[in-house]
């Protein structure tokens, strides 16, 4: 436990964190840029999930001896990714209904502030929710997504109670 513990307060633990975000985020701009995969209202939104892992081991890599910020930082790691996992969730299920008036997807992201506009290159929304325009071993990008956050959610549940409880 104590090894867990001192792992979770290094600074290779939340590298670790950050830079699976970041590559992540530069594979999304890939996907979107280089091959032309144009990104729906739910993939705007995974995409904001993810850019909160990547915010939240930003503050834990740069405060990671100071509880209470590694605190807030453990707090968005989590929300960020139990958040993206339902996100994938639901866009996996607009992917694979039959039934055509099932879900809805929105023509813009619906955003406290209007990102869309301040930054369109990496929030507009361009695609549709329902098409499949890339998949891998058999699952789509929705589905990725979904493997991806429950890996993050799995590794937060794991070093939350550590985080909490070893100061």
């Amino acid at each position: 436990m104590d090894k867990l513990a001192n792992f979770s307060r290094s600074t290779t633990a939340w590298a670790i964190l950050f830079m699976s975000a970041l590559i992540f985020e530069i594979v999304a701009l890939y996907f979107q840029y280089a091959m032309g995969l144009e990104p729906c209202v739910m993939c705007i939104y995974q995409r904001t999930a993810v850019l909160g892992v990547l915010i939240a081991s930003l503050v834990g890599l740069c405060c990671r001896s100071n509880y209470l910020i590694r605190l807030i930082a453990t707090a968005g790691w989590g929300v960020s990714a139990i958040w993206g996992w339902l996100l994938a969730r639901e866009h996996l299920d607009m992917q694979t209904t039959t039934d055509p008036f099932a879900f809805t997807c929105a023509f813009e992201p619906n955003f406290p502030v209007p990102l869309h506009e301040w930054i369109p290159s990496f929030f507009a929304v361009t695609g549709s929710c329902s098409s499949i325009d890339w998949s891998f071993a058999g699952l789509s990008m929705p589905g990725w997504m979904e493997v991806i956050f429950a890996a993050y959610a799995i590794s937060f549940i794991i070093f939350a109670p550590i985080v909490v409880f070893k100061k």
